[in-house]
């Protein structure tokens, strides 16, 4: 099932070329190149950064001011439907999307295993200075000056902001998150998938269900094995809760479109007997007429029990799976309650260990030989 995720984050001073570094699996990160790495691109470098991105952020983190911001990365999942083409296809037209020709930028595809069900995890960084590109020759000292606004060419580039208040900024956000939603769409729909993604909270699309905390590798391995499988348990309850609800929205679409349609057969009955009349052959009895309403309302009534039977199945069936969820849910915290009570003793144990082997031991003298 595609999942969704797009988050944003910001850089201050000193901290883009190890950003930079960590997301291109250089440097440092450079034995985690062949673990996950898939792809590295970066556009829009001013000419003394062209092909060498680390330098512009190096020189980012050298010239910025203090307070200033270095980079903004837009962080999202990629759908693990399509397959790596087609996903470095669906990053480079968001990129070209948000970013286009307006700010220098740098990109890089993961996908490392997962650490519990051991899937892929497609995902894509995005980095890109806030600076907007102008066309205007400067060297790395200059670009990142304040900017002039009655002679550019005197100052640095200038800064787009994304929203002059929180609520302009959160508002610019949510639009950012519903685009990248009808893009991956788009893809998932172009290349024959039936899975969609939805950028709305789970409240919003009037699901009950808590999102879950992330768990990172260092996370997952302080797990045991009744904790992982209450993990996996859960998120294949709901799965199952969504794929059921949606089955259960078609049958009541379906059953929506039925009562319409008889509706409407019904509400043409009512005017059609004065036609009837005026057509029936002479010496015809009522009896035919009478028997094929008795027909007709027996074949409504069939049809009305059997589509209601099986909204009833399907929502029985619904809340089985809701109530199987909230129960490992339950479990799982118990369980996570209970690894944190046993860790609470071991550490009063080594406490106590230690304060025992810290205390003197007893000198004991002898007394007067006789």
């Amino acid at each position: 099932m595609a999942s969704y995720h797009l988050s944003v984050k910001v850089g201050g001073k000193g901290k883009a070329l190890s950003h930079a570094h960590y997301i291109a699996r250089e440097d440092k990160y450079a034995r985690r190149r062949d673990d996950d790495l898939v792809h590295v691109e970066s556009g829009n470098m001013p000419n003394w950064a062209a092909h060498k991105p680390a330098e512009f952020w190096a020189a980012a983190d050298t010239h910025e001011r203090a307070n200033g911001c270095t980079y903004r990365e837009i962080e999202i999942a990629l759908p693990r439907e399509l397959n790596e083409a087609q996903r470095l296809a669906l990053v480079r037209d968001f990129v070209s999307q948000e970013i286009g020709e307006r700010h220098a930028y740098q990109f890089a595809i993961h996908n490392p295993k997962a650490a519990i069900a051991g899937g892929e995890q497609p995902h894509a960084h995005i980095m890109f200075s806030e600076r907007q590109c102008d066309r205007i020759e400067r060297d790395p000292e200059q670009y990142f000056k304040r900017a002039n606004s009655k002679h550019p060419e005197r100052g640095g580039a200038k800064k787009v902001r994304f929203g002059e208040t929180p609520t302009e900024r959160k508002a610019y956000l949510t639009e950012q998150r519903s685009r990248w939603a009808d893009l991956q769409n788009s893809y998932l729909e172009k290349y024959q998938h039936d899975d969609r993604v939805d950028a709305r909270s789970y409240k919003a699309q009037g699901i009950e269900r808590q999102p879950e905390r992330h768990l990172g590798p260092y996370q997952v391995r302080k797990l045991d094995v009744v904790q992982l499988q209450a993990v996996i348990d859960r998120r294949e309850a709901e799965s199952v809760a969504v794929e059921q609800k949606a089955s259960l929205q078609g049958v009541i679409d379906v059953t929506s479109s039925l009562h319409s349609v008889l509706r409407e057969r019904d509400e043409a009955q009512r005017t059609s007997p004065s036609v009837e009349r005026e057509q029936r052959q002479p010496g015809k009895t009522h009896q035919d007429e009478i028997n094929q309403l008795v027909s007709a309302a027996m074949s409504d009534i069939q049809q009305d029990i059997a589509l209601q039977s099986l909204i009833d199945s399907s929502v029985a069936e619904f809340a089985g799976i809701h109530q199987q969820q909230l129960k490992q849910q339950e479990q799982l915290k118990q369980a996570m309650l209970q690894k944190q009570r046993e860790l609470e003793r071991q550490k009063q144990a080594e406490k106590l260990k230690q304060q025992h082997s810290q205390q003197p031991k007893p000198r004991f003298s002898r007394g007067p030989r006789m």
